[in-house]
């Protein structure tokens, strides 16, 4: 494996299939062997041996999608697990293109939860690739799904508490993206990552750019009415084309839907964090139970959830008010009426978990009813424990009256 020199190549004939490897000047596809000597121990003696064998060792493929793959490999140089994607043979030069601009926006994103790169390639079958932080753990996808099930251990481990605690790990990152100029455009489930002792990452930045001002681009076709899927899984999954609608079906905002690629902003990316943040609460999709692309698209620009009255999930208490209100905010079809930035959702998360709920309705009302009494108890314990005091004499002292009269009568 080799690194491969800058190559500028003509944007706009992006059906041309990119140049082999052989016909690019400048790079070379090598095997990469290791550059740190072994050390052998000879009874005390250290024997040290030049590096003789292949730097990366393929273990097993981690993930494949519709543009790369991600396999597990051994760094026999610094003995850790990395994992490398790299695109698929046959990939059209938009997504070559598209992948490089991956690289680039991921490099770019030196955040705690944005998994870096490491180094980037061709290999000898010239695939371009890039090595990445190998991350352990499971999507919010597949812990949804457990949770959906009834599993007994997710729903001990993921309490609300915990879920608002993962959910704000991913807006730290979208803060930090948001805030070096890029919107992600593709936020889901299957693209956050939860590790084993809670860490959250956000993954595949494919689709990331930044955006531009509008105007210019004219709306994109919509998919055809008669288009079907078999399940909101594979709704969930459904891609259009490239040079139409971008993103995911399922998770995006209205005007993304729209094909307003030119008119995207933050507050696209707030629409679908919030979407996901709705299914890892309630455990259903806002829009279950549709199937066919154009019917999904529909709902994404008409269909609210519901706040009041909502069931309840077999398997969990019910979601708390302030949560529910916290979320639809989001939802909102016009982005002017949504949060408008990702701090501003922080910022109400933090007050909401801190006891300052916004009263939205009479659950909202009670329970900042009993965090203002709770507030009240910290800020004067004296006062508390004096009026106490006085209130428990009274109430003994009305008792034995109430006894000596009961037995002189």
């Amino acid at each position: 494996m080799a690194d491969p020199k800058k190559q500028d190549w003509d944007r706009t004939q992006t059906s041309q299939e990119p140049p082999k490897l052989e016909e690019v000047p400048g790079i070379v596809s090598v095997g990469r062997s290791t550059v740190l000597p072994r050390v052998e121990w000879n009874g005390d003696q250290p024997n040290i041996l030049p590096p003789q064998r292949a730097r990366f060792e393929e273990l097993r493929p981690l993930g494949k999608g519709g543009m790369g793959e991600v396999v597990l490999l051994k760094d026999h140089d610094i003995d850790r697990t990395v994992a490398l994607k790299r695109l698929v043979d046959g990939s059209s030069l938009d997504r070559v293109l598209r992948f490089v601009e991956e690289i680039r926006t991921v490099g770019q994103l030196d955040h705690p939860n944005i998994v870096p790169v490491h180094d980037v390639g061709v290999d000898e079958q010239g695939r371009y690739y890039f090595v990445m932080k190998h991350l352990e753990g499971e999507t919010l996808k597949s812990i949804i799904t457990r949770l959906k099930k009834g599993d007994p251990q997710a729903h001990a481990h993921y309490t609300f508490p915990v879920r608002v605690q993962i959910f704000t790990g991913v807006l730290n990152a979208l803060l930090y993206a948001h805030r070096k100029g890029f919107i992600h455009r593709d936020l889901k489930p299957a693209n956050i990552m939860v590790g084993p002792y809670g860490e959250v990452t956000v993954l595949d930045w494919g689709l990331a750019r930044r955006p531009r001002q509008p105007g210019g681009a004219a709306p994109a076709p919509e998919p055809a009415p008669d288009s079907e899927v078999s399940s909101p899984r594979e709704a969930n999954a459904l891609h259009t084309q490239e040079g139409s609608i971008i993103g995911t079906l399922m998770y995006m905002s209205p005007e993304q839907a729209r094909g307003q690629q030119d008119a995207l902003d933050a507050r696209t990316d707030i629409y679908s964090l919030c979407v996901l943040f709705h299914e890892f609460l309630y455990l259903e999709h806002y829009l279950k139970g549709r199937k066919s692309a154009n019917d999904i698209l529909k709902g994404v620009r008409e269909v609210l959830p519901e706040v009041h009255g909502i069931k309840a999930n077999r398997h969990q208490r019910r979601v708390p008010a302030e949560l529910g209100w916290f979320v639809i905010k989001g939802f909102a079809k016009d982005p002017a009426r949504r949060y408008q930035s990702v701090e501003e959702m922080l910022e109400e998360l933090q007050r909401m978990m801190g006891g300052r709920i916004r009263i939205q309705c009479e659950r909202t009302f009670l329970k900042r009813c009993l965090h203002e009494v709770l507030d009240f108890v910290d800020q004067h314990p004296i006062a508390i424990i004096v009026g106490g005091t006085a209130a428990v004499s009274l109430l003994l002292s009305l008792l034995v009256k109430a006894l000596m009269t009961l037995f002189r009568w």
